[in-house]
């Protein structure tokens, strides 16, 4: 496990035009959760994109990564955090860090973050990445996300950054009460953000708007 240490992030002052030209295109699109836009506004894309497409980093759109992964767009990031809904003091677990982007939007949302990563080849990058920002409240990690369970705890919140066509029941058997787990789920009608909430012994499921998220693979990587 890799425990980030604790500091702060300031954003160099040349990248504030281009910032806020960033945000403004999030709230145009119907961003207006403070938090969620605060947060964004708090860690630099940029640093999280791949060298040759770090001139793309503050436009609406998705990235390659290396292992054949892929960047998120920031609305659909902005979207899905806002479904999810973190408070302060909640624990969460994201699956499938990816570059690290999401993981350290959560940090500056919630109050402890875990992120799980099945490719060595990311989780690593990743941690490299969000140790320069400082933040003491992630930890990044190589495992199966979609296998963890309650091997990490029981959580607030869980975002699955990627899609499934079912939910795995042992991520919802992670859920505290009163918990909330996103992730974007493909099915007849394509894929669209899924929302379930846990309410004791029922859980309650809302589909919302549509997704562009690739399907989250189980099991870790051998080769990456």
């Amino acid at each position: 496990m890799s425990m980030i240490p604790p500091g702060a992030l300031d954003l160099p002052s040349s990248q504030r035009e281009e910032t806020a030209a960033f945000l403004l295109s999030l709230r145009s699109k119907g961003i207006r959760d403070i938090a969620v836009l605060r947060a964004m506004e708090k860690v630099p894309r940029d640093l999280f994109a791949p060298r040759r497409f770090a001139d793309l980093a503050r436009a609406d759109i998705a990235l390659p990564l290396p292992c054949g992964q892929t960047m998120t767009a920031p609305a659909q990031i902005a979207v899905m955090l806002r479904s999810l809904g973190v408070e302060p003091h909640h624990r969460v677990l994201e699956v499938g860090t990816g570059s690290g982007y999401v993981a350290a939007v959560l940090g500056h949302l919630g109050g402890e973050v875990i992120s799980l990563e099945r490719m060595r080849t990311l989780a690593i990058a990743a941690v490299e990445r969000i140790a320069t920002l400082g933040m003491g409240n992630l930890m990044l990690e190589q495992a199966d996300g979609l296998a963890a369970g309650t091997a990490f705890g029981r959580f607030d919140r869980i975002l699955l950054n990627g899609s499934v066509e079912q939910v795995p029941p042992q991520l919802i058997a992670a859920l505290a009460e009163g918990g909330r787990l996103v992730v974007a789920q493909r099915g007849v009608v394509g894929v669209r953000m899924l929302c379930v909430m846990c309410h004791g012994a029922a859980n309650e499921e809302q589909l919302g708007e549509p997704l562009r998220l690739p399907p989250l693979v189980p099991g870790l990587a051998e080769a990456l």
